[in-house]
């Protein structure tokens, strides 16, 4: 699932986020998101989200599949 949409994110969700360091290379980084950042309900380039690590970044794919 990709993470263009806000709610299909929120607290405590592992996702796979493209921080603005790597926007170029594309790298990935996973982590359990802290908070949504991006207000709106949609976003193109993805949901932007604080990490419990505290990085920031678009959520790139959501990893955490609970819900059928």
């Amino acid at each position: 699932m990709n993470g263009q949409n806000r709610k299909d994110i929120y607290p405590g969700l592992e996702v796979d986020v493209i921080l603005k360091q790597d926007q170029r290379s594309g790298k990935l980084t996973r982590g359990i998101v802290s908070n949504l950042l991006t207000s709106s309900s949609f976003h193109s380039r993805g949901i932007k989200v604080r990490l419990e690590d505290g990085q920031v970044g678009r959520v790139a794919y959501i990893t955490d599949e609970n819900e059928d």
